[in-house]
């Protein structure tokens, strides 16, 4: 989606009427892996819907491919940004993640470290494991729910050692509280 005047105007007033606000700003680069945390709740995409408006940013997520199908539906969604992958491919989703990462272009790709809302143990590494194949860094994005601030944080480029950088940017993250639960924390 280009950046348009009219929506830019709509994100920060969704925003502003929410009491929200965006701090930090995104860097200069062509891919990124971009997680968001602590995802606790649905409210955490109308927020983050509302920054992408604001920003002016084209940010990407991926989508079941069935969602694709639908006429309307996938005119919409690849409008904002959703691009459709199958889970039952032979290559998985990492691998497609990794495929899209690696074409010409740029491509900010967006990710939940958690993989859900509900509250986990442990980070699934899938995000790690995307920006590692497709040699891209990982940018933190944070909601901070009690200050009513979207915080974006430092880039993050994955080495050798998963657990290390996971844990790593987990502390980056041990401030910052969801709606419903915290961040999970190095163990």
């Amino acid at each position: 989606m280009a950046p348009s005047p009219w929506l830019e105007a709509l994100g920060r007033a969704v925003l502003r009427l929410g009491g929200w606000r965006v701090e930090g700003a995104f860097p200069d680069l062509p891919r990124l892996v971009v997680i968001a945390a602590p995802h606790s709740s649905n409210w955490d995409g109308i927020w983050g819907f509302a920054a992408k408006l604001a920003l002016g940013i084209r940010l990407s997520v991926l989508g079941k491919h069935t969602l694709m199908r639908i006429p309307l539906l996938s005119a919409f969604l690849r409008w904002q940004g959703v691009i459709g992958v199958d889970r039952a491919a032979p290559q998985g989703v990492v691998e497609q993640a990794i495929a899209l990462l690696r074409r010409p272009g740029s491509l900010w790709y967006a990710i939940a470290p958690e993989g859900t809302r509900k509250p986990v143990a442990r980070w699934k590494p899938g995000f790690w494991r995307i920006a590692r194949g497709a040699g891209v860094p990982v940018l933190a994005v944070a909601f901070d729910y009690p200050h009513r601030r979207i915080v974006i944080g430092p880039v993050f480029t994955p080495g050798e050692d998963m657990d290390a950088d996971i844990a790593r940017i987990q502390r980056w993250y041990a401030p910052f509280k969801g709606r419903c639960h915290d961040v999970v924390q190095p163990g």
